[in-house]
């Protein structure tokens, strides 16, 4: 090879590196519980728990190249954005922090990324002592996050917690945890935080769609012998099948353009 065709495709090539190095991409990260919760990286993912998913496994192709546009009020004007989620079944506010799983985060959190919080369902089960948090706990540890948060120049955004699939009143669905979801507003307003109130935007979708649609389809409600990780079929109206975790993951987009 002569030496200019060397010296060019060396030019070349450290242009395309200065190029990725100077693209501007921030990180998304979601904590919560279950119902946000990625399954496909867990092991065997398509034979153990396919269809379940959480919407935040459904969220990353929302921020393609071309929808960036929609959020730059947020996030300024990135490259790329990272779907980095975070959440996992059974945990609560209390139970995440104890865990270190938030520590994990805050160690590399950088300025201009984002936590997205979405915690209640597990918080909420007085049944379940091990995992409860009082509402007065429940805001602490929110204010913890967020607090944290901004301590690393990140943006935090509160969600109140997503709608489970009763109880239907009159054909329309009706809140199912208590005074969780008002707990979250109040402390996005003492605090001055971005809130998406999701339980509120999932139970009006969900009541639009009708109660046997999303049962059916949003829902793990299914017969035996469809899926592979369930053979005696599921009824399950917490978690989500692949068209329930992307509606809501669209509404969470959708959302967040109006912040």
């Amino acid at each position: 090879m002569k030496r200019y065709n060397v010296i060019v495709i060396i030019f070349a090539v450290g242009a395309l590196l200065t190029s990725f190095s100077n693209q501007r991409v921030t990180t998304i990260y979601l904590i919560g519980d279950s119902t946000v919760a990625d399954y496909s990286l867990e092991e065997e993912y398509d034979s153990k728990r396919y269809p379940l998913v959480g919407w935040g496994q459904m969220f990353q192709p929302f921020f393609a190249a071309d929808s960036l546009k929609h959020v730059e009020h947020l996030l300024g004007k990135v490259d790329q954005v990272k779907v980095d989620d975070r959440a996992k079944g059974g945990r609560s506010t209390r139970t995440f922090f104890q865990e270190g799983r938030w520590s994990a985060i805050y160690n590399v959190l950088q300025k201009g990324d984002v936590v997205m919080i979405q915690f209640g369902h597990n918080d909420a089960a007085e049944n379940k002592p091990e995992r409860y948090v009082d509402i007065q706990g429940y805001k602490e540890f929110l204010r913890l996050f967020i607090n944290q948060t901004r301590q690393k120049g990140a943006l935090p955004i509160l969600l109140t917690p997503v709608a489970r699939n009763y109880p239907w009143k009159e054909g329309k669905l009706d809140n199912v945890h208590g005074e969780y979801p008002q707990a979250v507003k109040e402390v996005a307003v003492e605090m001055d935080v971005k809130l998406i109130d999701l339980n509120e935007l999932s139970m009006a979708h969900f009541s639009k769609k009708g109660q046997d649609y999303v049962t059916k389809n949003y829902f793990m409600n299914f017969s035996a012998g469809r899926f592979q990780a369930y053979p005696d079929g599921q009824k399950d109206n917490t978690h989500f099948q692949v068209a329930g975790g992307s509606a809501v993951a669209r509404l969470v987009f959708d959302a967040m353009k109006g912040l």
